[in-house]
């Protein structure tokens, strides 16, 4: 069963992050009040700050980057809280979180950190919230009071537990004949929290153990043709693959492996810097890999399937499914658009996340 109060409340708040607003978390006796730090402004700071400067709230991954991992006194936070020196002003908290200036600004530093105590489940859920807002994972964090006021309250657990399978319904199902493919009936999903929609695609005739491949969107490979990747060029022969024996195609909206379009262009100008498509995340405050496969095999499972052959390298994904009660009885080899652009691009996956290359 899902919360529908606490859907709510966390979809309000992903809106607000993403237009600069407060969000209040509360976990218990604990009111943590925080604020997108890419989107904050001199006078949305100056309000947080009304009862006590903020904190500058990081992530694991981007604190690590920083090198001050080593500072915390908690080890395996999933939070970490650096508290705000004198130098630590609104534009230097913003070039702190946002890793493209890096190179360009080494003095960066010293940051103080705190064992986050009783805020570290707050603190948690509020970077957990600015990635599903799809915000850098940087905040600007500072006590609340419970008092009444406008600001959105949202609980640290709610966000926590917030499972994107749990809340998926059949929206439409028609027909859509593509190139390579005319009898194709797409299927649309939509998370009953309004959140982002995900497409089924029922190429042929699936038999009981179906061709299955899981394609996360890439704007710019699938529509724009880019070269950086292999997106584009893997959902077309998939589409072309399954067309020869049926199955389905699932569409997943998890840009960037779910960091986001506008993230995953950031990371983009990082590997412009020299840095790999895994590197380039972390650096960004985002694990390596923010995909959610819980998903697709709810997907399944709403479509009656059971087992599946996966159209795919990746042992992830199989993994996932299993985890989602779909047996993969095959992991079928998928290896298409390889050119000088991407070379680096297909190694990393090889090398760093397993994919069989």
């Amino acid at each position: 069963m899902t919360d529908a109060r606490s859907d709510l409340a966390i979809a309000r708040a992903v809106d607000d992050l993403r237009r600069g607003e407060i969000v209040r978390v509360i976990d218990g006796k604990v009111v943590l009040d925080i604020l997108a730090a890419e989107l904050a402004t001199p006078e949305r700071l100056s309000d947080l700050e009304s009862q006590a400067r903020a904190e500058l709230l990081l992530t694991p991954e981007r604190a690590q980057t920083l090198n001050i991992t080593n500072q915390r006194p908690a080890a395996g936070a999933e939070a970490v809280f650096i508290t705000r020196m004198p130098w630590l002003d609104l534009v230097t908290s913003l070039a702190t979180a946002d890793p493209v200036s890096d190179l360009l600004l080494p003095f960066k530093g010293p940051f103080p950190t705190r064992d986050p105590g009783a805020q570290a489940t707050a603190g948690a859920a509020g970077l957990h919230l600015a990635k599903r807002a799809a915000v850098l994972p940087a905040l600007f964090a500072a006590p609340g009071t419970a008092g009444p006021d406008d600001r959105l309250v949202v609980g640290a657990q709610a966000i926590l537990d917030w499972r994107r399978a749990t809340r998926l319904a059949i929206i439409s199902r028609s027909k859509l004949p593509l190139e390579g493919a005319e009898h194709t009936t797409v299927v649309a999903f939509r998370p009953t929290d309004g959140g982002l929609e995900h497409l089924a695609l029922i190429i042929g005739e699936p038999g009981p153990e179906p061709l299955v491949r899981l394609h996360s969107a890439c704007l710019t490979g699938d529509v724009l043709g880019s070269l950086k990747c292999d997106c584009g060029p893997q959902l077309r022969a998939a589409v072309s693959r399954i067309a020869a024996e049926g199955g389905i195609l699932l569409y997943l909206q998890q840009e960037g492996r779910g960091i986001g379009l506008l993230n995953k262009l950031r990371a983009y100008q990082l590997q412009d810097q020299g840095f790999d498509t895994v590197d380039a995340n972390l650096r960004l405050g985002f694990g390596e890999d923010e995909r959610d496969f819980d998903l697709a095999a709810a997907m399944l499972r709403m479509l009656g399937v059971q087992r599946v052959r996966l159209l795919s390298n990746n042992p992830a994904k199989s993994d996932a499914l299993a985890a989602g009660d779909i047996i993969v009885s095959e992991l079928v080899p998928h290896s298409f658009g390889e050119n000088p652009h991407n070379l680096r691009y297909l190694k990393t996956k090889r090398d760093r996340q397993g994919h069989r290359l």
